[in-house]
């Protein structure tokens, strides 16, 4: 059996969203597959690309093709940077410093950066909601008690 790393359509007509999955490469474009590794949105402003880096190095490590498409959205994302780093021998410290370097130069914030800030948001807005809905309440009851007291 042969994999592929490849583009599975979804979404509406004329507004595309593809999962990138590992499949055999004889199913259907859409059909059957093994995993979802990531998602793509072309129609996005820019296009936004989210592929798991540990999934997408396992395929690729365990003999996985890349179509030509997934293979630009990985260079992209850096994923295949990392496995020739990988290649030559390098300990992780040292692949670490040196995707960092890519990072910056390419001016991307890497996706684990954004999903810690995206939690650090969520946490923060789940307190300041919960700060507000408290005081509405006692708003609501102050008001319920003063207009009683006023019959």
């Amino acid at each position: 059996m042969a994999v592929k790393l490849r583009l599975r359509r979804m979404g509406k007509k004329k507004q595309p969203i593809y999962k990138v999955v590992a499949a055999d490469s004889r199913a259907p474009r859409d059909g059957k597959f093994i995993e979802a590794i990531g998602t793509y949105h072309p129609k996005s402003n820019p296009a936004r690309v989210e592929i798991d880096e540990d999934r997408a190095l396992y395929w690729l490590n365990v003999g996985a093709q890349p179509t030509d498409t997934v293979k630009n959205l990985l260079r992209e994302k850096g994923i295949t940077l990392r496995r020739e780093l990988a290649k030559q021998g390098l300990s992780d410290e040292d692949i670490d410093k040196k995707m960092s370097e890519w990072y910056t130069a390419k001016g991307i914030v890497p996706q684990e950066t954004v999903k810690k800030v995206e939690k650090a948001v969520d946490s923060d807005q789940n307190n300041v909601n919960n700060t507000e809905v408290k005081s509405d309440d006692n708003a609501e009851v102050k008001g319920t008690a003063s207009a009683e007291s006023g019959e």
